[in-house]
């Protein structure tokens, strides 16, 4: 199967600008991208340091590209970090003519450490459609568990779950308040390098329980899901394995070579990698391995005078 002669079911190396221009108008039913965020990242062949209005001109070139080759019906899925998400979501809105659904918040732990500002946890998922009375939403296919279930154990609980959040988090019962299974935080480990999921040979990987929600929720099994900057392949790799033909672009040429590796690893029906609920599991790591803290003695303490007199002091 292809599309003006470009093979559908593979990654395609090159520019994605390239690859879009060559595909017809109405051709993909959902796009998920996660773009290079301008932050200065050391990719093998790409620059991430941009001037902003460079950044941004880029953007909307390979925006307006996506926005083209969607169908009428077809969804967009914008995963962006903070520095340009606003632009971003103006861009796509208010330029190319998109509505966007929902501003999702992916919470994870397991953040970047930062020496002089918090540590960032979070990335912005933007969910847009081209015809906001007409689009892909399966509602039943990403239901959750409720918090009259997970946290009450009530038996009025609906056994089919309800709709998420637009917060997606990691470990909600780390929190000192928790967040509700409901809310537009989405929960979704990072992909840290003890877990099993990890390949091992490029920084940025989504994990696939993550593009799991998207694509059940915005396509049907057998529609054609895009991703202008393959990277690991997680988009592909789960549009495969859950039914659906999938068209990739990836700049690198060694990162497009591990991704077809990849992608001949798995078939379709193969279960997603990571926790299948996280809410109620934690995902696996390599080998099963878990770090154990040793804990060290404390050191004895010499008690002042006055202590030792009985009574109570501030010793500094």
């Amino acid at each position: 199967m292809s599309r003006n002669g470009i093979q559908l079911d593979r990654v395609h190396q090159g520019d994605c600008l390239a690859l879009l221009g060559r595909l017809p108008d109405a051709s993909a039913h959902l796009a998920f991208a996660d773009p290079p965020f301008n932050i200065g990242y050391d990719y093998d062949t790409y620059d991430d340091r941009r001037s902003s209005d460079d950044y941004l001109a880029w953007s909307r070139r390979w925006m307006g590209e996506v926005v083209r080759v969607l169908r009428p019906d077809g969804t967009f899925w914008l995963a962006i970090g903070d520095e340009y998400a606003a632009e971003l979501k103006v861009l796509a809105t208010r330029e190319l003519g998109l509505t966007c659904r929902s501003w999702v918040v992916w919470y994870y732990t397991f953040g970047v450490h930062c020496k002089q500002k918090f540590a960032r946890s979070h990335a912005h998922i933007f969910h847009f459609v081209k015809d906001p009375a007409a689009f892909t939403f399966n509602v039943d296919a990403i239901r959750v568990p409720s918090a009259r279930e997970l946290v009450y154990g009530d038996k009025r609980a609906s056994p089919t779950g309800r709709l998420p959040d637009d917060t997606w988090i990691l470990r909600p019962q780390d929190l000192p308040d928790g967040f509700g299974a409901a809310s537009d935080t989405w929960y979704f480990p990072r992909v840290c390098g003890t877990f099993k999921e990890r390949s091992g040979w490029h920084g940025c990987q989504m994990p696939e329980q993550l593009l799991g929600r998207i694509i059940r929720a915005s396509s049907h099994a057998g529609d054609v899901v895009l991703d202008p900057f393959a990277g690991s392949g997680t988009t592909l790799a789960v549009a495969k394995k859950l039914g659906r033909s999938f068209l990739g672009c990836e700049l690198s040429e060694s990162y497009a070579a591990r991704v077809t590796e990849r992608l001949g690893t798995i078939s379709v029906g193969d279960p997603l990698d990571g926790a299948a609920e996280p809410l109620k599991s934690a995902p696996a790591t390599k080998d099963g391995r878990r770090l154990t803290a040793k804990r060290q003695p404390r050191p004895k303490r010499k008690p002042s005078a006055t202590a030792r007199r009985g009574k109570a002091t501030l010793v500094k």
